[in-house]
């Protein structure tokens, strides 16, 4: 009787093809499933990790034992495999992005096709501090492309590592190379738990936390034949696999914890997958996997994966939505499966059976980058030509202005809005003369330059929101020869506490770090927010910790300038603008929506006397609702942040603000007869 399981020297990956096949497409569908229905990640990527490492050190592990590793083949085959299939996409994702998505998104996503088609796009994202897991509808539409970009990484390197091990061990490739998968898999691992804690966005997209994946794939390649499992065992183990796989992002939160340990959870999957291997039983879960649907949907795995996430993006931006519930989500499922399709019959098969796969990879990838290289550069080209908007503040884009009493408009008629929605990224004011304090916690001190000794010193902390104040108030300090010193972390505002992330101790200790730093220097005012969470439904309210900070700079007799926050909306108001029109009710929502008639602070008891409040409620709302453009220009830069075009338009009138609270700047001495 021929055993279940036969433990032969023959080639590992071709005696599981089956099972990797099925475990491929179950972490595919896992994948697309969780992303457009749940919103949610799988942890599907690092199966994808995980079988590439099993696969590709196999394969260069036999090579090398037979005298040659053929690196610049093994390149080429990759090209021939990894290129049509992304490159279409990409292709097609520009023009189709081009129509759907809103200006203010091009030149980003422009930067991001270029680092996709290079394989660079888990660096950009990096750079970028991407948050993977917000709302699909504000995400790239090739984000996803950060795991192809890993396992282009990894492709490039891991046959230059097992080539060199190859020439050095004489011999002994098996015992050089597991030595080395364990030392890289214990250090990336290390690596990945310490940085996820540290800055989890940049760990998610990280290679270097990912190495341990593709190095224990490596590591199973090498023993998976040494090890004999009891029959019984091996079906438990496949159906633990399975039920592991699916049940992981239902109970881990990706989005918080991955990759670190967590990552260990589909990755000790699919190995249990593969130990499992072919049990011969009608109850072993390699009955599933080789299923004739799922063997079906393994060879469409890499289309279906770099289709489903432009569809779902583009399908809920070109609907104004931020889910796409089961109709939307079973369209989405579907175009991405038959894109799929036409994409592995028409593009991916014809490649791999020309001679492009034989000898001409090289010259096949730089002809099908070219393509997408130069439609990216078409569309930024196109981008550039929309910007370079008019400068607000005159007769046409009066901005804030439009809302002081007794305004009249006496500028053209149908004036386009300032900026240009393709500007709107940039619209972000900032002082780029910063210093390190010595005080540590990650405390920056960025400060202007006056003309002499400052007549004034304003210090501008907190989170984005005073920040973002900036714009309004380098105008009155150049005119008057104020100093402004900006202490800001973003998510963190001026408080006692960690008002957005309870548990971030670094916010907390920044915190401390900045009211010590104003304490010593001492300025004449310290402009902050007084409130937070002005959104939809009066949540707006004034934190404690608000007031014990307010308190603390009060002992020292600095008073505090503390500014009503802005309304947060579940949308971009700008985009809203481009998609609908400035006049459509869907871009203008009720003020009573986010502010009530009094400010949270009037019913608080224990406000110092040092605190000032200024409150500009009446410059981003008028009496019934909350407009996108006011005097012709774009109030908001995003969902929550009032854009440096408008707030510059606002400079007059919080320098009235400021001298209400303050009191006026003593009068200038008269000049001598």
């Amino acid at each position: 009787m021929t055993p279940p399981h036969p433990r032969t020297r023959s080639v590992p990956e071709k005696r599981y093809r089956p099972e990797i096949e099925g475990l491929r497409a179950l972490a595919c569908v896992l994948v697309v499933v969780y992303h457009v229905w749940l919103g949610r990640i799988s942890g599907g990527v690092d199966v994808f990790f995980f079988l590439t490492g099993f696969l590709i050190t196999g394969q260069l592990f036999r090579a090398g034992q037979r005298g040659r590793i053929d690196v610049r083949a093994l390149w080429g085959r990759t090209i021939t495999r990894l290129f049509p299939a992304a490159l279409t996409v990409l292709l097609v994702v520009i023009a189709a992005a081009a129509l759907v998505l809103p200006q203010a998104r091009w030149f980003a996503t422009v930067r991001e096709v270029v680092a996709a088609t290079l394989y660079l796009e888990n660096w950009q994202l990096a750079a970028n501090s991407a948050d993977y897991f917000a709302r699909h509808s504000d995400a790239s539409v090739v984000q996803h492309f950060w795991s192809l970009s890993i396992q282009g990484q990894f492709y490039l390197m891991w046959p230059l590592l097992v080539a060199a091990l190859a020439y050095a061990a004489r011999g002994r490739l098996r015992t050089a190379l597991t030595g080395t998968l364990l030392v890289l898999t214990a250090a990336s691992l290390a690596y990945s738990v310490w940085l996820t804690a540290a800055n989890q966005p940049l760990a998610y997209f990280s290679a270097l936390t990912r190495i341990w994946e593709f190095a224990l794939g490596g590591l199973l390649a090498l023993v998976i034949d040494a090890v004999t499992l009891p029959r019984a065992l091996r079906i438990a183990l496949g159906w633990l696999g399975v039920a592991g796989l699916v049940a992981c992002g239902l109970v881990l939160q990706v989005g918080t914890v991955f990759p670190g340990f967590a990552a260990l959870w589909p990755v000790a999957s699919a190995a249990f997958v593969l130990l499992a291997g072919a049990t011969g039983s009608p109850a072993g879960a390699d009955r599933l996997l080789t299923a004739r649907p799922l063997t079906w949907l393994g060879r469409l795995s890499f289309p279906l994966y770099l289709w489903h996430w432009p569809v779902l993006v583009l399908y809920l931006v070109y609907r104004g939505r931020t889910e796409v519930g089961l109709l939307g989500g079973a369209f989405v499922i579907a175009l991405s499966l038959a894109l799929a399709v036409a994409t592995h019959h028409l593009v991916e098969t014809p490649v791999r059976r020309s001679q492009l796969a034989v000898r001409g990879a090289y010259r096949f990838a730089v002809l099908a980058m070219i393509p997408v290289l130069a439609a990216a550069g078409a569309w930024q080209i196109a981008g550039l030509a929309r910007s370079g908007t008019p400068a607000a503040g005159g007769l046409d884009h009066p901005g804030a202005l439009a809302r002081t009493p007794g305004f009249v408009y006496r500028g053209a008629a149908d004036v386009a809005p300032v900026p240009s929605p393709v500007e709107l990224p940039g619209d972000w004011a900032w002082i780029d003369d910063c210093t390190e304090s010595p005080r540590g916690s990650e405390l920056l001190v960025c400060a202007t330059t006056p003309d002499g000794p400052p007549e004034k010193t304003l210090v501008i902390v907190g989170d984005s929101h005073p920040t973002q104040f900036i714009a309004a108030l380098e105008p009155v300090a150049q005119r008057r020869n104020w100093q402004l010193v900006v202490m800001s972390r973003g998510g963190c505002p001026f408080s006692t506490e960690s008002e957005i992330d309870p548990d971030d101790q670094a916010c907390r200790e920044w915190n401390a770090a900045a009211a010590d730093e104003i304490l010593d220097l001492r300025p004449d005012a310290v402009f902050t927010t007084a409130t937070r969470d002005v959104r939809a439904g009066l949540t707006e309210w004034t934190p404690p910790g608000f007031v014990a900070q307010w308190r603390k700079i009060e002992a020292a007799g600095i008073p505090v300038l503390a500014v009503r926050d802005n309304p947060r909306y579940d949308y971009a108001p700008s985009e809203c603008v481009e998609l609908r029109g400035a006049d459509a009710p869907e871009c203008n929502p009720p003020r009573a929506d986010f502010y009530a008639d009094e400010p949270p602070w009037l019913f608080l008891d224990d406000v110092p006397p040092n605190v000032s409040f200024l409150d500009f409620s009446d410059y981003y709302c008028d009496e019934a609702v909350c407009p996108p453009v006011i005097g012709n220009v774009l109030v908001y830069l995003d969902d929550n942040h009032v854009g440096a075009t408008y707030l510059g338009t606002m400079d007059t009138i919080v320098e009235q603000a400021i001298d209400d609270a303050l009191g006026p700047p003593d009068p200038e001495p008269p000049a001598p007869a």
